[in-house]
């Protein structure tokens, strides 16, 4: 028979090592252990407990043997006792660590996990939601808005800006920002640009001067003063190879010489606007048609006077505004300005999806340290006798404790490696899946505020989450672990473990009924008919450039016959023109004045979206007509002006009449009069989540002022992308100085229109699965540790006749006892989470019975399917096995 004595040659060696006034007291310890172990498993698993156990004694003999000898030759500072403990610490946890590399891999994976998506999202949320803008004092810019008659704000008009100039005393001062479509030629391809037209103190309201020349000044901002321009860094770089000699030269835009007197640094952000790259000075003409105060298509933005609130500039605003609604009562609907913090205005679309992105992100960070604390419980459980080896060496509890807190610490930062490589892959993912027009997109990428964060949730982990298991496992008397055996101390943290896993369950069930209520809100929104057909369509913008077009006639021939040249393009179905394009940020809405129903102020009179397009326009669309006839060849200049409304402005301004027939003015009061010719079906313009918006259609030659930027819509008989190409060419083969862009198909705009909630959505089921899985590896943890610890009372049952199927309803019960209990929890917690979530929900209540029960019923089937395996495992145990096994233990 097999001796059940240590190995000989470690046993010596320990003698040599351990202190004299313990020797004899450890070794008898670990060889009545020794014993124990090897009656239940065998010699070799004994034997490579002992030489473990025997390598931890040894490290404490030899340190303390080693402490208490420098003590009394040389007694050294606390401080240096102090680090000399940590080093010792250190060095164990790391030969710990080593010593189990497949918990220890387990650990750390599960860690990183965590923390590198927490890093991740942080880095790409935090300079939209919580750095401040990079202005100095950018908490004292913001936007001046005017109040609708419903408390919506909207944009101001030019007269309306220059009197809040001249006369606003909260502000140092305001400036106004237009939309410029400029087209750049001479050398290279045509180029369309994003470009601004602002006042000349927009620049210093910002706070930022151009790295290269000089600001705008006021002598510039005159009608007919100069023209100069701005560029950007990036434009400067890209298209002139960054030369400093530009400024006082000239470049060609839209076919007028302009002079380049500024660049500006290549930090700058154009926040209150688009990505621009170039800017002029505003230059208004108030002659022209649309500067009335009605024309409310500017953007105003001022710097606050130091100490002064929006509220308080909202206040001081208020005479101001009474004053001009009393000089100009049919100008504006109701008195007050609006002031809002410049940040808090380009973060309002985002912030519910990034606040719900963020919420998520750390109920995964919570799961996976629960999972982890979980995985932690239970080793110490089964370091029982190591503990006691150190107790009885002369560690006291608070020794124990710092011992594991050190090697949760060097988990946590193991994991902190790893996580800030899956936090760079992260950030570089969510910059490719992120909505299009999220703000500060160009600030997201890898910086050290990300290190820095990675750092701080490491550390926070290791120590708050390190020391529950530490704790746990130094609870009661150290000394009792060697008498009593691992295994029975275990069933100790049974509770502990349990309620972790309650816990996970309800983390994971909040996500993932955050998931499910924006997947199906995702399908009630694509559900929605957009109005028209987007199958085979495909769109791109076509801008008129040049002082050739400055005549209205001569842009109208240019689009004519590059339609021309469209439609015989092999593989056109069909094609035309309009000047705003549904679903594609395009926004070009005026007041409609019908003559059967005037109002005394005429900006009571209902607004709509204006759109002119070319014949064809409907049925390329494929928009059906509901009443009347649709635009066609014989609507042109001179011709009686003709509109189309469609049947949601039909319904609400002409309820139970036939609108057919009926006149009314587009824009100004003074305008001509146009007669309704037809009533087509609604189409959704800025969103297929926003209600049916009024809309008007007219023919381009019967408007006006001409519209130099069209989108052409064509319909494909075959794959519609494919047809780009040639569709482009066709349109440079009229004019190869006329810029085409934003070519996209129809269904791609469709996409895009959700692409906020399919972005979170995206997070919230990648978390919500991850989770889903950690819940599950801990029940099933938990689940086969309970089996190991419960052997005895398995083998009791049995003899006492259970069967295997009672046996597996026992585990198989608390597994899902522990996951009812969580469920309960995450339907609370959900309750109150998924208030995050309204904004992005649509056409479903954030308490949703179908989504509720969906993942209620999915999370309880992978729950019996994580309790089943190691119920399973305990009912092929025979009695004998399970009796011997736990009296062994």
């Amino acid at each position: 028979m097999t001796s059940s004595a240590p190995p000989r040659a470690v046993e010596r060696a320990l003698e040599m090592l351990l202190p004299r006034d313990s020797r004899e007291s450890m070794l008898g310890d670990l060889a009545e252990e020794f014993h124990r172990v090897h009656l239940a498993h065998g010699r070799r698993r004994a034997a490579r407990w002992y030489c473990q156990e025997a390598i931890a004694a040894a490290i404490h003999g030899i340190t303390h043997r080693s402490a208490r000898r420098d003590t009394a030759q040389h007694p050294s500072p606390q401080r240096d006792n102090v680090m000399t403990t940590l080093r010792a610490d250190f060095r164990y946890a790391v030969r710990n660590v080593a010593r189990r590399p497949g918990f220890s891999a387990l650990v750390i994976a599960t860690l990183a996990l965590g923390i590198g998506a927490a890093t991740a999202i942080f880095s790409a949320v935090s300079p939209i939601l919580f750095q401040p803008l990079p202005y100095p004092a950018a908490e004292r810019i913001a936007l001046v808005s005017e109040t609708e008659a419903d408390g919506s704000r909207s944009n101001v008009g030019f007269p309306t800006y220059r009197d809040l100039a001249a006369q606003s005393h909260a502000f140092d001062q305001l400036a106004a920002i237009g939309g410029w479509s400029a087209t750049i030629t001479g050398a290279g391809e045509p180029e369309l640009l994003t470009a601004e037209r602002v006042s000349s103190p927009y620049f210093r309201v910002l706070g930022v001067a151009p790295a290269l020349g000089r600001d705008f000044l006021a002598s510039d901002d005159v009608l007919n003063g100069p023209h100069v321009v701005i560029l950007s860094d990036a434009l400067w770089r890209r298209r002139f190879g960054a030369d400093r000699t530009l400024i006082g030269r000239t470049i060609a835009l839209n076919g007028v010489a302009y002079m380049v007197i500024g660049v500006m640094p290549r930090t700058f952000e154009n926040i209150p606007g688009p990505d621009a790259e170039l800017w002029r000075p505003l230059q208004y003409d108030e002659s022209l048609p649309w500067a009335c105060r009605s024309c409310r298509h500017l953007r105003v933005i001022g710097r606050l006077h130091p100490g002064v609130t929006t509220a308080a500039a909202v206040s001081a605003l208020r005479p101001l505004s009474h004053t001009m609604l009393q000089d100009h009562p049919k100008d504006y609907t109701r008195e007050g300005f609006l002031v809002t913090g410049l940040q808090d205005d380009v973060t309002r679309a985002v912030r519910p999806a990034l606040v719900a992105v963020l919420g998520a992100v750390f109920l995964l960070l919570l799961i996976a340290c629960a999972n982890v604390t979980n995985l932690l419980i239970a080793r110490s459980d089964q370091r029982r006798g190591e503990f006691a080896v150190r107790a009885a060496l002369g560690a006291g509890r608070l020794r124990v404790v710092r011992q594991l807190l050190t090697e949760s610490v060097l988990f946590a930062f193991c994991a902190g490696v790893i996580g800030l490589g899956i936090a760079v892959a992260g950030i570089r993912g969510l910059v490719a899946v992120s909505p299009q027009g999220l703000p500060r997109a160009a600030a997201i990428g890898v910086h050290a505020g990300m290190f820095l964060f990675a750092l701080a949730v490491s550390t926070v982990v290791g120590l708050v989450f390190g020391l529950i298991p530490a704790l746990h496992a130094t609870r009661g008397d150290l000394h009792d672990g060697l008498q009593r055996g691992s295994r029975r101390t275990a069933g100790g943290g049974r509770s502990a473990r349990a309620t972790l896993v309650i816990a996970e369950v309800a983390l994971a069930l909040v996500l993932l009924i955050g998931s499910g209520l924006l997947f199906r809100s995702l399908r009630r929104l694509f559900a929605i008919a957009p109005g028209f057909e987007s199958t085979g369509l495909v769109t791109m913008t076509v801008q008129t450039a040049g002082p050739r077009f400055n005549d209205d006639s001569a842009t109208w021939r240019f689009f004519g016959q590059a339609l021309d040249a469209v439609r015989q393009v092999p593989g056109v179905e069909s094609a035309a023109f309009t000047s705003q394009l549904p679903l594609s940020g395009d926004f070009d809405s005026y007041g409609v004045h019908l003559e059967r129903y005037p109002h005394d102020n005429p900006q009571d009179d209902p607004s709509a979206f204006r759109y002119a397009v070319t014949a064809g326009y409907f049925t390329t669309m494929r928009i059906p007509l509901r009443r009347g006839r649709l635009l066609d060849l014989h609507d042109v200049a001179g011709a009686p002006l003709a509109v189309v409304i469609n049947e949601s402005f039909a319904r609400r301004v002409l309820p139970n009449q036939d609108p057919i027939g009926q006149h009314m003015h587009l824009g100004g009061t003074d305008g001509p009069w146009y007669t309704v010719v037809g009533v087509v079906g609604d189409v959704r313009q800025a969103s297929l989540a926003l209600p049916q918006s009024d809309a008007v259609y007219i023919t381009p030659s019967q408007w006006h002022f001409g519209d130099n930027v069209m989108s052409l819509v064509v319909r494909s008989r075959n794959d519609a992308a494919a047809l780009a190409p040639a569709v482009r060419r066709a349109i440079w083969s009229v004019d190869k100085d006329q810029p085409v862009l934003r070519i996209a198909t129809m269904d791609a705009l469709l996409q895009r229109s959700g692409a906020e909630r399919h972005f979170a959505l995206l997070l919230f089921e990648v978390f919500g699965l991850v989770a889903m899985v950690l819940a599950a590896a801990g029940i099933y943890g938990v689940l086969s540790g309970s089996v190991a610890e419960r052997m005895r009372e398995i083998g009791v049952r049995s003899a006492l006749g259970a069967t295997r199927g009672t046996i597996l309803r026992m585990i198989v019960g608390d597994g899902m006892r522990w996951t009812g209990m969580g469920i309960l929890l995450g339907i609370a917690g959900s309750l109150a989470a998924s208030q995050t979530l309204t904004s992005l929900l649509f056409g479903i209540a954030r308490v949703d019975v179908t989504t509720y029960g969906g993942v209620v019923a999915l999370l309880c089937v992978v729950a019996a399917a994580a309790c089943w395996i190691p119920a399973a495992r305990a009912a092929r145990i025979s009695p004998v096995e399970a009796l011997r096994d736990g009296r062994n233990s």
